[in-house]
């Protein structure tokens, strides 16, 4: 039975490791038909420019959801980084480059 528990309790702690949800409700579909303020979230990401809060706040996971294949993800932010990636990669081409050079150096993760 303690066993029973231990693994119970292991299975939760697991299951409620994900990314804090505070802005899962940003509107993706807004942002990405914002091409200026899309580009701010890529240069926020990229080093290459400053990060608003929401920017910062998705911008100190993205590291390790790259590389996790967002396992820490809730779905609204799978959403979201789904349709980050496929409107930078429209729009904004070298930039993109750029961006999966600094989390997939060895074109581990990115197609």
């Amino acid at each position: 039975m303690k066993i029973i528990t231990i693994l119970a309790t292991i299975v939760a702690l697991a299951a409620s490791q994900k990314y804090t949800p505070e802005n899962d409700n940003l509107d993706i579909e807004a942002l990405v038909s914002n091409k200026e303020k899309l580009e701010a979230f890529l240069d926020c990401f990229s080093e290459k420019g400053p990060c608003d809060e929401v920017s910062q706040d998705f911008k100190k996971d993205i590291a390790e959801a790259v590389e996790q294949a967002c396992a820490k993800c809730t779905d609204a932010q799978k959403h979201i980084f789904k349709g980050f990636i496929d409107s930078i990669s429209v729009e904004f081409p070298s930039k993109t480059q750029e961006f999966k050079k600094k989390y997939d150096p060895e074109n581990k993760y990115f197609p």
